[in-house]
Protein backbone atom coordinates (compact mmCIF):
# COMPACT_ATOMS: atom_id res chain seq x y z
CA UNK A 1 0.00 0.00 0.00
CA UNK A 2 1.24 3.40 -0.75
CA UNK A 3 1.70 6.40 1.41
CA UNK A 4 -0.69 7.87 -0.31
CA UNK A 5 -3.14 5.09 -0.01
CA UNK A 6 -2.57 4.51 3.49
CA UNK A 7 -3.22 8.13 3.86
CA UNK A 8 -6.55 7.72 2.55
CA UNK A 9 -7.75 5.18 4.63
CA UNK A 10 -6.71 7.12 7.48
CA UNK A 11 -8.96 9.84 6.04
CA UNK A 12 -11.71 7.79 5.63
CA UNK A 13 -11.53 6.04 9.11
CA UNK A 14 -11.41 9.41 10.83
CA UNK A 15 -14.48 10.55 9.02
CA UNK A 16 -15.91 7.81 10.21
CA UNK A 17 -14.82 8.85 13.80
CA UNK A 18 -15.87 12.06 13.86
CA UNK A 19 -19.38 11.91 12.59
CA UNK A 20 -19.82 9.31 15.07
CA UNK A 21 -19.98 11.93 17.62
CA UNK A 22 -22.27 14.45 15.42
CA UNK A 23 -24.27 11.10 15.01
CA UNK A 24 -25.09 9.72 18.51
CA UNK A 25 -26.68 13.23 19.36
CA UNK A 26 -28.88 14.00 16.54
CA UNK A 27 -28.23 12.25 13.33
CA UNK A 28 -31.67 11.06 12.24
CA UNK A 29 -34.40 11.90 10.42
CA UNK A 30 -36.80 12.07 12.97
CA UNK A 31 -38.12 15.91 13.94
CA UNK A 32 -36.24 17.02 16.89
CA UNK A 33 -35.39 20.46 18.54
CA UNK A 34 -32.00 21.89 17.76
CA UNK A 35 -31.48 22.57 21.83
CA UNK A 36 -32.29 18.61 22.88
CA UNK A 37 -30.89 15.44 22.49
CA UNK A 38 -32.31 13.30 20.15
CA UNK A 39 -33.91 9.95 21.87
CA UNK A 40 -31.50 6.86 21.43
CA UNK A 41 -34.49 5.41 18.45
CA UNK A 42 -35.27 8.80 16.83
CA UNK A 43 -34.93 8.10 13.21
CA UNK A 44 -37.52 7.23 10.63
CA UNK A 45 -40.84 5.43 11.46
CA UNK A 46 -41.41 3.36 8.71
CA UNK A 47 -45.37 3.90 8.83
CA UNK A 48 -44.57 7.05 10.06
CA UNK A 49 -46.70 10.11 7.73
CA UNK A 50 -45.54 11.58 4.89
CA UNK A 51 -42.94 14.79 6.55
CA UNK A 52 -41.24 17.92 4.53
CA UNK A 53 -38.50 18.27 2.31
CA UNK A 54 -36.83 21.41 1.60
CA UNK A 55 -33.72 21.54 -1.14
CA UNK A 56 -30.42 23.20 -0.47
CA UNK A 57 -28.56 23.82 -3.20
CA UNK A 58 -27.63 22.46 -7.17
CA UNK A 59 -24.61 20.53 -7.09
CA UNK A 60 -22.73 20.67 -10.34
CA UNK A 61 -21.29 17.36 -11.90
CA UNK A 62 -18.65 17.14 -14.41
CA UNK A 63 -21.56 16.19 -17.42
CA UNK A 64 -23.11 20.32 -17.58
CA UNK A 65 -26.98 18.39 -18.32
CA UNK A 66 -26.62 16.51 -14.91
CA UNK A 67 -27.46 18.99 -11.79
CA UNK A 68 -28.51 17.15 -8.54
CA UNK A 69 -29.97 18.59 -5.82
CA UNK A 70 -29.93 16.91 -1.92
CA UNK A 71 -33.23 17.18 -0.31
CA UNK A 72 -33.52 17.40 3.52
CA UNK A 73 -35.77 16.63 6.01
CA UNK A 74 -37.87 19.86 7.87
CA UNK A 75 -37.87 19.74 11.07
CA UNK A 76 -39.05 22.19 13.90
CA UNK A 77 -37.78 23.82 17.13
CA UNK A 78 -39.75 22.77 19.97
CA UNK A 79 -39.47 26.11 21.46
CA UNK A 80 -39.95 28.81 18.45
CA UNK A 81 -41.85 26.26 15.92
CA UNK A 82 -39.46 27.55 13.16
CA UNK A 83 -38.18 25.40 10.96
CA UNK A 84 -34.76 23.79 10.64
CA UNK A 85 -32.77 21.96 7.87
CA UNK A 86 -29.27 20.26 7.51
CA UNK A 87 -26.79 21.58 4.76
CA UNK A 88 -24.98 19.79 2.33
CA UNK A 89 -20.90 19.54 3.33
CA UNK A 90 -18.25 17.63 1.40
CA UNK A 91 -15.41 14.96 2.36
CA UNK A 92 -12.22 16.43 1.42
CA UNK A 93 -8.44 15.41 1.32
CA UNK A 94 -6.29 17.09 4.17
CA UNK A 95 -2.95 16.78 2.38
CA UNK A 96 -0.90 18.99 0.02
CA UNK A 97 0.95 16.05 -1.50
CA UNK A 98 0.43 16.09 -4.97
CA UNK A 99 2.11 12.79 -6.43
CA UNK A 100 3.30 12.90 -9.78
CA UNK A 101 0.56 13.16 -12.63
CA UNK A 102 -1.98 13.32 -9.95
CA UNK A 103 -3.97 16.58 -9.41
CA UNK A 104 -7.44 15.18 -6.99
CA UNK A 105 -8.18 18.66 -6.53
CA UNK A 106 -8.46 17.29 -2.65
CA UNK A 107 -11.05 15.01 -3.08
CA UNK A 108 -10.75 11.30 -1.33
CA UNK A 109 -11.42 9.78 -4.66
CA UNK A 110 -10.38 11.29 -7.99
CA UNK A 111 -13.21 12.17 -9.90
CA UNK A 112 -15.66 12.18 -7.64
CA UNK A 113 -17.18 14.50 -5.12
CA UNK A 114 -18.32 13.23 -1.91
CA UNK A 115 -21.32 14.76 -0.23
CA UNK A 116 -23.15 14.73 3.01
CA UNK A 117 -25.35 16.36 5.36
CA UNK A 118 -28.03 16.64 8.09
CA UNK A 119 -30.81 14.73 7.43
CA UNK A 120 -30.35 14.09 4.22
CA UNK A 121 -33.13 12.39 3.10
CA UNK A 122 -33.13 11.65 -0.68
CA UNK A 123 -31.31 13.59 -4.16
CA UNK A 124 -32.77 14.78 -6.53
CA UNK A 125 -31.66 14.39 -10.45
CA UNK A 126 -32.15 16.86 -13.00
CA UNK A 127 -31.53 16.74 -16.68
CA UNK A 128 -31.42 20.13 -18.27
CA UNK A 129 -31.21 19.03 -21.82
CA UNK A 130 -34.55 16.82 -21.08
CA UNK A 131 -35.77 18.91 -18.49
CA UNK A 132 -36.73 15.77 -16.80
CA UNK A 133 -36.32 15.69 -12.58
CA UNK A 134 -36.46 12.42 -10.31
CA UNK A 135 -35.25 11.15 -7.18
CA UNK A 136 -32.51 8.83 -6.70
CA UNK A 137 -34.83 7.06 -4.07
CA UNK A 138 -38.63 6.10 -4.14
CA UNK A 139 -39.36 7.21 -0.52
CA UNK A 140 -37.15 8.61 2.01
CA UNK A 141 -33.53 7.17 3.18
CA UNK A 142 -31.07 8.22 5.02
CA UNK A 143 -28.01 9.22 3.29
CA UNK A 144 -24.87 8.59 4.65
CA UNK A 145 -22.30 9.94 1.41
CA UNK A 146 -23.15 10.66 -1.98
CA UNK A 147 -20.22 10.66 -4.91
CA UNK A 148 -20.73 12.03 -7.94
CA UNK A 149 -19.14 13.42 -10.49
CA UNK A 150 -16.73 16.27 -9.53
CA UNK A 151 -17.20 19.42 -11.67
CA UNK A 152 -13.34 19.99 -11.35
CA UNK A 153 -10.47 18.40 -13.31
CA UNK A 154 -9.07 16.05 -11.48
CA UNK A 155 -5.89 13.60 -13.38
CA UNK A 156 -5.09 10.42 -11.98
CA UNK A 157 -1.76 8.97 -12.97
CA UNK A 158 -0.77 11.55 -15.71
CA UNK A 159 -4.82 10.83 -17.35
CA UNK A 160 -7.79 12.95 -17.08
CA UNK A 161 -10.78 10.82 -15.11
CA UNK A 162 -14.10 11.37 -15.02
CA UNK A 163 -17.14 9.21 -13.70
CA UNK A 164 -20.53 9.03 -15.22
CA UNK A 165 -22.46 7.06 -12.53
CA UNK A 166 -23.12 7.99 -8.72
CA UNK A 167 -22.62 5.65 -5.49
CA UNK A 168 -24.45 6.20 -2.05
CA UNK A 169 -24.42 5.05 0.70
CA UNK A 170 -27.37 4.91 2.93
CA UNK A 171 -29.73 3.58 5.01
CA UNK A 172 -32.93 2.46 3.06
CA UNK A 173 -34.88 -0.32 5.54
CA UNK A 174 -35.89 -0.91 8.92
CA UNK A 175 -33.51 -4.06 8.92
CA UNK A 176 -33.58 -4.15 12.87
CA UNK A 177 -37.31 -4.32 12.95
CA UNK A 178 -37.84 -1.59 15.69
CA UNK A 179 -40.03 0.93 13.77
CA UNK A 180 -37.29 3.09 12.61
CA UNK A 181 -34.60 3.80 10.13
CA UNK A 182 -31.64 4.96 11.98
CA UNK A 183 -28.07 4.38 12.30
CA UNK A 184 -28.62 0.61 13.90
CA UNK A 185 -30.49 -0.80 10.91
CA UNK A 186 -27.81 -1.80 8.10
CA UNK A 187 -25.98 0.69 5.61
CA UNK A 188 -26.07 0.07 2.43
CA UNK A 189 -23.89 0.86 -0.82
CA UNK A 190 -26.11 1.86 -4.48
CA UNK A 191 -25.17 2.13 -7.84
CA UNK A 192 -27.38 4.68 -10.19
CA UNK A 193 -26.51 5.41 -14.04
CA UNK A 194 -25.86 9.08 -14.87
CA UNK A 195 -29.46 9.50 -15.42
CA UNK A 196 -29.98 8.59 -11.79
CA UNK A 197 -31.32 5.37 -13.19
CA UNK A 198 -30.34 1.86 -13.12
CA UNK A 199 -30.07 1.37 -9.28
CA UNK A 200 -28.01 -1.76 -8.25
CA UNK A 201 -26.57 -2.68 -4.76
CA UNK A 202 -22.70 -2.89 -5.10
CA UNK A 203 -22.74 -5.48 -1.55
CA UNK A 204 -24.52 -7.77 -0.77
CA UNK A 205 -28.07 -6.77 1.26
CA UNK A 206 -26.84 -8.56 4.25
CA UNK A 207 -23.39 -6.35 4.87
CA UNK A 208 -23.43 -3.47 6.07
CA UNK A 209 -20.63 -0.68 5.20
CA UNK A 210 -17.63 0.27 7.84
CA UNK A 211 -14.78 1.72 6.03
CA UNK A 212 -13.34 2.41 2.75
CA UNK A 213 -10.08 2.41 1.22
CA UNK A 214 -8.92 3.84 -2.34
CA UNK A 215 -6.08 1.98 -4.47
CA UNK A 216 -5.05 4.89 -7.12
CA UNK A 217 -2.81 2.10 -8.95
CA UNK A 218 -6.39 -0.07 -9.85
CA UNK A 219 -8.83 2.45 -9.50
CA UNK A 220 -10.27 0.36 -7.25
CA UNK A 221 -12.41 1.08 -4.23
CA UNK A 222 -12.62 -1.68 -1.34
CA UNK A 223 -15.47 -0.93 1.21
CA UNK A 224 -14.94 -3.25 4.85
CA UNK A 225 -18.18 -4.07 5.44
CA UNK A 226 -19.53 -6.45 8.34
CA UNK A 227 -22.20 -9.52 7.96
CA UNK A 228 -24.96 -9.93 9.50
CA UNK A 229 -23.98 -13.10 10.94
CA UNK A 230 -27.04 -13.52 13.23
CA UNK A 231 -29.76 -11.81 10.78
CA UNK A 232 -31.01 -9.31 13.54
CA UNK A 233 -30.08 -6.82 10.78
CA UNK A 234 -28.01 -4.53 12.92
CA UNK A 235 -24.03 -4.60 12.54
CA UNK A 236 -22.47 -5.89 16.04
CA UNK A 237 -19.58 -5.70 17.19
CA UNK A 238 -18.13 -9.03 17.08
CA UNK A 239 -19.34 -10.09 13.64
CA UNK A 240 -16.97 -10.51 11.06
CA UNK A 241 -16.36 -8.06 8.52
CA UNK A 242 -15.01 -8.52 4.77
CA UNK A 243 -13.84 -6.74 2.45
CA UNK A 244 -15.59 -6.03 -1.38
CA UNK A 245 -14.06 -4.03 -4.47
CA UNK A 246 -15.53 -1.75 -7.42
CA UNK A 247 -14.17 -1.35 -10.53
CA UNK A 248 -13.95 2.75 -10.78
CA UNK A 249 -13.42 2.21 -14.88
CA UNK A 250 -16.49 -0.29 -14.77
CA UNK A 251 -18.69 -0.73 -11.65
CA UNK A 252 -20.03 -3.55 -13.34
CA UNK A 253 -17.10 -5.28 -12.28
CA UNK A 254 -17.59 -6.13 -8.29
CA UNK A 255 -16.36 -8.66 -6.02
CA UNK A 256 -15.22 -9.80 -2.79
CA UNK A 257 -11.37 -9.73 -1.65
CA UNK A 258 -11.30 -11.33 2.04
Amino acid sequence: MTKHTFFLFCVFIAFSCSNDKLESKGFAISEISDEETVPEKSGLAKDSAVFQTQPYKVLLTAHPAHRLTPLFKVNYNKKTQKPFIGSTDFHYRYSEEIESGNNWNSHLIPGFEAAYGYNLVNISHFNTGTQKQQVLFEKPVLIKTIYYPAFTKDTLNNKPVTRNFYMVSAYDEDTNKDGMINLQDLRRFYYFDLEGENKRALLPENYSIQASEYDPANDVVYIFAKLDENNNGTADDRESVHIFWIDLTNPEKTGRQL
